[in-house]
C-alpha cells in the first residue's frame, strides 16, 4: 500500500482510527478535525505513535493543485484544506482517502489514486463548464447569465484520461 492520505472525510468516518496503516494529513485539515475523539486523546495518540503524520506541502505543489482544479471547473468548490490535500498528494503521490467529488475529480485529473470512504466514489471525471439553461451559453467567472439573468447550470465535460498523465508530468517532471 502506498502513502495514504486523508482529508477530512476520513476522519469523520473513522478511517484511522480502526487501523493500524499510517498515515497523513495537512495542518488545514487537523485544524478541521482535531475534535474529533478529544475527550479519547486517539489523534494525539496516532501523532505519538508516528501512525498519523502531519505534513504541509510546498508552494509549488499547492499551486499545480489549483491550476488542476480550474482546469477542472472545479476551484470555486474547493476548500483550502482540499487543494492542501490534493498538492500533498502530488508531492508523495499518495492515495488520497475521501468522499469530496471535486477533491476526487481534481485528483483523476493529475492520475492520483483515490479511494471513497463512505460513497462509491466518482464515476466519471472531467472539466465542469457553467451554462446559461436560458441562452444555452457557456459562462466562467460568475453565477448569473451575464445576458439574460439566469442563474447558471454546472455540467460535467467527460475527458479523456491520458490528458491527466501529461499533466502530472508537467506538475511533477516526471517523464513516464
Amino acid at each position: 500500500m502506498g502513502t495514504r492520505i486523508l482529508d477530512a472525510s476520513a476522519f469523520y468516518a473513522g478511517v484511522p482510527f480502526g487501523s493500524t496503516v499510517n498515515s497523513h494529513t495537512t495542518s488545514l485539515v487537523y485544524e478541521e478535525i482535531r475534535h474529533i475523539k478529544q475527550s479519547h486523546g486517539a489523534l494525539g495518540i496516532m501523532l505519538d505513535t508516528g501512525r498519523l503524520h502531519i505534513s504541509d506541502p510546498g508552494k509549488a505543489s499547492v499551486e499545480a493543485a489549483r491550476a488542476a482544479a480550474r482546469r477542472t471547473g472545479d476551484a470555486m468548490q474547493l476548500s483550502r484544506q482540499d487543494i492542501s490535500i490534493i498538492a500533498l498528494g502530488i508531492e508523495m503521490n499518495g492515495d488520497i482517502v475521501t468522499d469530496d467529488f471535486a477533491v476526487s475529480n481534481v485528483a483523476r485529473s493529475l492520475d492520483l489514486k483515490v479511494s471513497p470512504v463512505m460513497t462509491q466514489g466518482i464515476a466519471d471525471d472531467g472539466r465542469w463548464v457553467h451554462y446559461c439553461p436560458g441562452c444555452r451559453t457557456n459562462h466562467t467567472g460568475t453565477s448569473e447569465c451575464p445576458a439574460c439573468g439566469t442563474r447558471l447550470k454546472r455540467k460535467l465535460l467527460k475527458e479523456n484520461r491520458s490528458k491527466g498523465n501529461r499533466v502530472r508530468n508537467q506538475v511533477t517532471g516526471s517523464s513516464g
